[in-house]
C-alpha cells in the first residue's frame, strides 16, 4: 500500500497503537522545545552551498575551513536562529536514502508555496511530489538537492491543541496537485489564494 490509500483497519493493530501511545515519562526535568538542526554530507560543498542559497533562499551565518572540521561545514539560516541547516563535504557519492528521510522547511503562505513551485521548476529542480500528504495535512512541494536528500517546502502543518487531538484519518486529504490540495481542503483549513492567478490549471 502507499500512495492514495488510508489503511484505517491496519492502522488499529496493536503495534500501530503501541506506538501512537509512546508517551514521555512522567517528571522529565527538561522539555525539547523544536528541532535546531539538521547536518548534511555533500559531496560537493560550493555546490550544494549553491543550491540552498540561490535555489532555496537560505544564508550563510559562518563557515569552518578543513582545520576545524573536516571537509569544510557551512551553516546556513532560513530564519533569526545562527543555523538550522549545516552542510559538511566529503561524502562520497549521493546520499542513499537509507537513514534519512526527508527534510521539510516552511513556508508562510500557501501563494509562498506556489511561487516556490515555479522558482524550482525555472531553476530546472525537478519535483518529485506536489499536494497534501494524509497525517498533518500540510501541502507541500518535495524534490531532491543535489546530493540526493529529499526536500520538502510545506505550508500550513497542522497544529496540535492542548488536548493532544490530532485531525482523524477520515478528515485527511491527500491530493496530489498544489491546485487539487487547494481545491480540496480538510475541514478547517484556508486554502483561499490571495492571488489566483498562481494556479495553473
Amino acid at each position: 500500500m502507499g500512495r492514495g490509500v488510508v489503511d484505517t483497519e491496519n492502522m488499529d493493530r496493536a503495534d500501530i497503537v503501541a506506538l501512537r501511545e509512546a508517551a514521555p515519562p512522567k517528571g522529565l526535568p527538561f522539555r525539547v522545545a523544536k528541532l535546531g538542526h539538521v547536518v548534511l554530507k555533500t559531496q560537493d560543498l560550493e555546490r550544494s552551498v549553491a543550491f540552498y542559497t540561490r535555489i532555496l533562499g537560505f544564508q550563510v551565518s559562518d563557515v569552518y575551513p578543513e582545520t576545524m572540521v573536516p571537509g569544510r561545514m557551512v551553516f546556513l539560516r532560513c530564519n533569526p536562529d545562527h543555523h538550522c541547516l549545516a552542510l559538511v563535504g566529503g561524502a562520497k557519492g549521493p546520499n542513499s536514502f537509507a537513514e534519512l528521510h526527508h527534510l521539510a522547511f516552511e513556508v508562510a503562505s500557501l501563494d509562498e508555496l506556489y511561487r516556490a513551485r515555479k522558482h524550482l521548476r525555472d531553476h530546472g529542480v525537478k519535483i518529485s511530489f506536489e499536494g497534501r500528504r494524509r497525517a498533518g495535512c500540510q501541502v507541500a512541494v518535495e524534490f531532491r538537492d543535489p546530493d540526493n536528500h529529499l526536500v520538502e517546502l510545506y505550508w500550513d502543518l497542522e497544529q496540535v491543541g492542548t488536548t493532544g487531538a490530532v485531525r482523524p484519518p477520515e478528515d485527511w486529504r491527500e491530493c496530489f496537485s498544489l491546485e487539487e490540495a487547494t481545491d480540496n481542503p480538510p475541514p478547517g483549513q484556508d486554502t483561499t489564494l490571495a492571488d489566483p492567478s498562481l494556479r495553473e490549471d
